[in-house]
């Protein structure tokens, strides 16, 4: 793959705005909130909702465009929800923070939140989870009518018990709106490519930096600060380990000192710009002198899964085939491998997940993969007990005749030769 020239991709991301209702470039941010509550609605349909109630701060920027205290909100919740309907949406906002989401055309109504969690009711939890449910089963009677199906996620029990109680069928919501959120627009790719490569350059400003003597979390801030700086949101994971530590994988970036030539593997699971998901992942050597055999070994094996895997992916393909006609894991890396063979991507990795073959008949499910799909094709290469272990990952569009490439990040030519 050819070197890309960093600095002529800054043009991509100009004028990106810090509110996702304004917007800047060439991305109309009015038609993909529409599009995505569109979707939403229609799926509510399609399941019989009359209506979701959201608290994932991720689910209702996607229904809705609205952003406030996203990881706050994740462990708060209920601090602020979506009361959606097919004929109305209404926001119930955090205190003090009503005037974040006004001029949002997707929002009919801003009221109060009536927040709900133990940390802010203490031992009163109960009889706030009972005025929450009230004040909600009256306001569901006005728009929906008495007996409605609601899908609720991420809700206390006791508010979701209490709600239930009041004669309302509730449901998961979370089936509505992954299947929702699984299917991107053209106008969504323009987020979720500025997005990537707003991360791509903080990679290479990552990759810059790399000497040994740097703790891991030294270099892992790199990203993190970049990241930021172009107005992204934040990172989800910490995976950026070095030498044994990239093996066996998925343990958090540490003080650990990076020492010479050893092998650094990175994820970086950015929320990025306009809160879309940036998912790729990347290995490097820490220098100064050329990786070794074993560690030119494990990153051309997992080059070559990830290729394969990505070459037969298409549109209409069902999940059970694509586990049986994915890379054949040779037995000295099975034990090691990654938990999933690829999985979709948005504002968070989403659904679908595509499983390897051998854990198809205890975690897999069948569907179809569609265009406008996006997917992560993942590989993890290390030997049981070996010493380091290679990451690889690529971020695809499914389009209507096969799969775009929409990672550019360029591979280790010192690594794959």
């Amino acid at each position: 793959m050819a070197e890309l020239d960093w600095h002529a991709e800054r043009a991509d991301l100009d004028g990106i705005a810090h509110l996702d209702r304004e917007p800047r470039g060439d991305i109309d941010l009015p038609a993909v909130r529409k599009y995505r509550m569109d979707r939403v609605r229609s799926q509510m349909a399609d399941l019989g909702m009359d209506a979701v109630i959201l608290s994932d701060p991720v689910n209702i920027r996607y229904a809705t465009g609205a952003r406030n205290m996203q990881v706050f909100s994740m462990r708060n919740a209920p601090s602020r929800y979506l009361l959606l309907t097919q004929e109305r949406s209404v926001l119930y906002e955090f205190t003090g923070c009503m005037h974040l989401a006004e001029g949002l055309e997707t929002i009919d109504e801003i009221r109060p939140a009536r927040t709900a969690s133990f940390v802010a009711a203490g031992p009163f939890i109960g009889a706030r989870e009972r005025a929450w449910a009230d004040d909600m089963a009256q306001e569901l009677s006005r728009l929906v009518g008495e007996r409605a199906t609601v899908g609720l996620e991420r809700m206390n029990a006791g508010a979701a018990i209490e709600l239930n109680g009041k004669g309302i069928r509730v449901v998961d919501a979370q089936y509505a709106l992954e299947l929702a959120r699984s299917v991107k627009s053209d106008e969504e790719m323009k987020c979720v490519r500025a997005s990537l490569r707003a991360t791509e350059r903080g990679v290479a400003a990552l990759r810059a930096a790399i000497e040994p003597g740097l703790t891991e979390t030294e270099l892992w801030s790199v990203l993190h600060g970049s990241v930021i700086a172009q107005d992204g949101d934040y990172i989800e994971t910490r995976l950026l380990n070095a030498g044994q530590r990239t093996n066996p994988w998925f343990q958090e970036t540490s003080r650990n000192v990076i020492g010479p030539d050893e092998l650094i593997a990175l994820d970086t699971d950015v929320v990025g710009c306009f809160g879309y998901y940036s998912d790729f992942s990347r290995s490097f050597h820490s220098g100064p002198n050329a990786p070794s055999e074993e560690q030119k070994t494990l990153y051309k094996v997992a080059h070559e899964q990830l290729q394969h895997n990505i070459s037969i992916l298409r549109p209409g393909m069902s999940f059970r085939d694509y586990a049986r006609q994915a890379w054949d894991i040779p037995d000295r890396y099975y034990a090691n491998r990654y938990y999933l063979s690829a999985h979709g991507c948005g504002m968070t990795g989403e659904y679908p997940y595509l499983y390897h073959e051998g854990d198809f008949p205890d975690a897999g499910y069948d569907g179809d993969i569609t265009p406008g799909m996006v997917i992560c094709v993942e590989s993890y290469i290390g030997l049981d007990g070996g010493d380091e272990g290679v990451k690889l990952e690529d971020q695809v569009l499914v389009t209507e005749t096969g799969v775009e490439v929409l990672s550019r990040f360029p591979f280790e030519e010192g690594l794959l030769h």
